[in-house]
């Protein structure tokens, strides 16, 4: 699932002299599964947190309770911030960060497939992706980890370019 792009980030992570580390909610650590295949994926995978449940998105992740309680964990600011907390939290380059519904049923009045996702780097630079998936939980789920990967790709590949040469 994903191998051949998971290698890719992790060579543009390596060529970079960059790290990564994940804050998941949907995923459930099929982000960190991934990155982690590819053979030398300690050269760029510095760890990530799995936040599920929506009390440990602010206790572990430091996202603003009141985020919370007026957006709900499926919002692009529940992604930035978790982005941003596990990057420091983990002293790496960049941060990427996964929140949604997978399913069956809706969560925070967002419907299944609703995914935001984000990733934060240097100099307190975001990006980040909203998408609305479809199919089963499963598919959801490895289609998010796919959507994630080709984010933070993009990212490496436009700072690669702007710092090479």
């Amino acid at each position: 699932m994903s191998g051949a792009l998971a290698a890719e980030v992790l060579s543009l992570l390596v060529r970079r002299g960059a790290t990564v580390a994940v804050a998941e909610s949907l995923t459930g650590g099929l982000i960190g599964a991934t990155l982690t295949t590819p053979s030398g994926a300690s050269a760029a995978f510095r760890g990530g947190v799995i936040a599920y449940a929506t009390d440990l998105k602010a206790g572990l992740l430091d996202v603003p309770k009141d985020l919370l309680d007026r957006e709900g964990a499926v919002h692009p600011e529940v992604a930035s911030a978790m982005a941003a907390a596990v990057r420091k939290l983990t002293g790496s380059t960049y941060g990427l960060a996964v929140t949604g519904v997978a399913g069956p049923d809706p969560q925070d009045g967002r419907p299944v497939g609703t995914v935001h996702i984000a990733v934060g780097g240097p100099e307190g630079r975001f990006w980040g992706r909203d998408v609305v998936l479809s199919g089963s939980r499963e598919e959801i789920r490895k289609s998010t980890v796919r959507e994630g990967l080709d984010l933070l790709r993009g990212v490496l590949e436009a700072d690669v370019g702007e710092h090479s040469g």
